[in-house]
């Protein structure tokens, strides 16, 4: 079963929510690891060079100012 990108949002912010209170969300992505995958896959689009180190800590920024944008 596919989701849209939407459907997924919405999963993965309710998995967020649950985390933030508490919840048990092993096994499952929270909103910053699915924003940081969709950073990553957005770089891998352009061409970017994934393998060079630090993608992943860069994925991970980009996941924390797409947090920080939603709390405004």
């Amino acid at each position: 079963m596919a989701f849209t990108t939407v459907e997924t949002a919405m999963r993965m912010a309710a998995v967020e929510k649950k985390r933030k209170e508490g919840g048990d969300v092993m096994g499952a992505l929270t909103l910053r690891d699915y924003f940081a995958a969709s950073a990553m896959q957005a770089a891998i689009a352009r061409g970017n060079d994934t393998n060079r180190p630090g993608i992943a800590e860069w994925a991970y920024c980009m996941a924390d100012a797409m947090i920080k944008a939603r709390e405004s």
